[in-house]
């Protein structure tokens, strides 16, 4: 059953989730979360979606970026952001181990903030150890735009929002985006507000 994602201004999407102990990840309600989580992202739609935007502050996140959410960027964009679809996948009590130092800056997004977007630098690459919806235990290592989801979803475990990261000069409506922005790179648009 879709699930309700709160918004910004929602005291529990500023609030340091706490971790799931291994009995709790294998109970009926918590795999029932993450099937409504599912469900709630795929009908949003987005690629990630974490449980205090759904109103628990647990560290649970689930990821999928489905190839039909590429169908109307174009090939070099792709290529640009090294996004490639990823299956649906869990992260439970996730761990930043390393990120890189190269940064990259691209719009983002988040549907706790529906309708707007901005620049935000994200580590390149990173690796993350965590849990995964058995309990057992996994590591990742992820580039380009997986990097940036898993990035932007532990941050909503910490409490943070991309707002907080962002360049605000670059925070702008989607349809702005669409109209003005979206067909250059991001330096481009840098360019443009400083």
């Amino acid at each position: 059953m879709p699930l309700t994602i709160v918004h910004v201004g929602d005291p529990i999407l500023r609030q340091i989730a706490r971790p799931l102990s291994r009995t709790e990840i294998g109970s009926s309600e918590i795999q029932h979360m993450i099937a409504d989580m599912r469900e709630t992202m795929r009908a949003a739609p987005g690629v990630g979606l974490a449980a205090p935007q759904v109103s628990h502050s647990i560290q649970l996140v689930v990821i999928e970026d489905q190839a039909t959410y590429h169908k109307d960027i174009s090939p070099e964009q792709l290529a640009a952001r090294e996004r490639r679809p990823l299956p649906f996948h869990v992260l439970i009590n996730p761990e930043m181990v390393s990120r890189s130092e190269e940064k990259k800056e691209f719009f983002e997004g988040c549907l706790s903030l529906g309708g707007y977007s901005a620049i935000v630098a994200r580590a390149q690459s990173v690796k993350v150890n965590y849990l995964d919806e058995r309990g057992n235990p996994r590591s990742v290592e992820a580039s380009g735009w997986y990097a940036r989801i898993l990035q932007h979803e532990i941050d909503h475990l910490q409490g943070s929002l991309y707002i907080d990261c962002m360049q605000s000069r670059t925070f702008t409506s989607l349809d702005n985006l669409a109209q003005f922005s979206k067909t250059g790179p991001p330096a481009d648009v840098l360019a443009d507000v400083e």
